[in-house]
């Protein structure tokens, strides 16, 4: 038996089909995935993510710490409340996990990191603390709800606390605002290319504020529909499209390394240094299935310039058709092949993300019915 969140009983009883993730029994879908798809890029659904890891970093030198943990600068969150995204690496640059930090208050950040990473995550910081004298404190008694779509934040923001509703009815994307560290924390953020709220609080809060959220129209969705909203978005994975051998200029995240000022010495930034001088030998980048057949991570990539490989991929249900991120050589041109059931299809190359806020940002040719079928099987 998995972990449970505190949400389990109510996502048998909505119909939830429950899969193990990272050792916890967490819903895959309520029983159609396309249908939850489809609801957070027209109006709004609500995840179960309590499977999080919710790490709390207190300490007169936290920020300091942060700064030489992180590739990304905390020192960019001036003002309380403010959030970033940022990546956390080893000595050679590699990822070991990509998270959001926020500056709580003062000496107090909070960070989340993935489910599947918590253990070698917090090992990892805990190392790294000793120098600063801070404390890393994991919040294993808080829940995690991501109320998401175009419609989230309207049906949301009646049900929070009445403390934190104005303020959180102003908020800006990548911004927070809280009852403390073991109370409601609710932040503009999330991870569907959509607008929204990602709502940390108490456990035993959790079931009513679901209730709640359910019976305001907000749809349940599972980690199936979560999957293909953040392929949609061009949101990376952790364990595909990243890891400890990946650094971030190989996989499109070379935005979140602050290079500036250049005395931070940041965790990896001389890997990051040399490779960022030599230049990247591997790139992300997007990829767009032309005909039938469904895109699947570990695909082989057919390039003019060498091999690449699928990262992740499958049927995009708000394009009706198949698409994925790969790493390919640098240089690769505007067309591709990829290795699917023993043929070599053929694919463009795009620049995700390639859909964000119910908009299609890349340019499509018309639907392919046969695509369409190939992405239901």
């Amino acid at each position: 038996m998995g972990r449970r969140t505190p949400l389990h009983a109510r996502h048998l009883a909505a119909g939830g089909r429950l899969v193990d993730f990272a050792g916890w029994e967490m819903p895959l879908h309520y029983g159609s995935q396309i249908e939850e798809h489809h609801a957070v890029r027209r109006e709004a659904g609500v995840f179960d993510v309590s499977h999080m890891t919710v790490v709390d970093v207190h300490g007169e030198r936290a920020e300091g710490y942060l700064r030489r943990l992180l590739a990304n600068d905390v020192a960019r969150l001036e003002a309380p409340g403010k959030a970033l995204y940022t990546c956390m690496l080893n000595e050679r640059g590699g990822v070991i996990d990509d998270l959001i930090v926020y500056r709580a208050g003062p000496g107090w950040y909070r960070v989340v990191v993935n489910a599947a990473t918590r253990g070698k995550d917090l090992d990892w910081m805990r190392r790294q603390a000793a120098p600063f004298g801070v404390a890393v404190d994991e919040r294993e008694t808080l829940a995690m709800l991501a109320v998401q779509g175009p419609a989230a934040r309207a049906r949301c923001l009646p049900l929070l606390p009445e403390a934190l509703r104005a303020a959180a009815g102003a908020l800006r994307p990548f911004h927070a605002v809280h009852e403390g560290p073991e109370g409601w924390f609710v932040a503009r953020t999330g991870y569907t290319g959509e607008d929204g709220f990602e709502i940390i609080l108490p456990g035993e809060a959790a079931g009513a504020l679901w209730d709640a959220l359910l019976a305001a129209g907000v749809r349940p969705c599972g980690l199936g529909a979560r999957d293909t909203l953040r392929l949609e978005a061009g949101l990376n994975l952790y364990g595909q499209d990243m890891d400890e051998d990946t650094t971030p200029l190989e996989c499109g995240l070379g935005w979140t390394v602050a290079w500036e000022p250049a005395g931070r010495d940041f965790i990896g930034r001389a890997a990051l240094e040399r490779q960022r001088g030599e230049g990247s030998a591997r790139v992300q980048v997007g990829l767009v299935l032309e005909g039938r057949g469904v895109l699947r991570p570990g695909h082989e990539v057919r390039t003019p310039t060498g091999p690449g490989r699928v990262t992740s991929g499958g049927f995009a249900p708000t394009l009706g058709r198949s698409i994925a991120l790969a790493r390919v050589p640098r240089g690769t041109g505007e067309r591709v092949e990829v290795l699917v059931r023993g043929r070599h299809l053929p694919a463009r190359v795009v620049r995700p993300p390639f859909v964000r806020h119910g908009r299609v940002l890349i340019e499509l040719d018309e639907p392919d019915t046969a695509a369409a079928e190939g992405g239901k099987a």
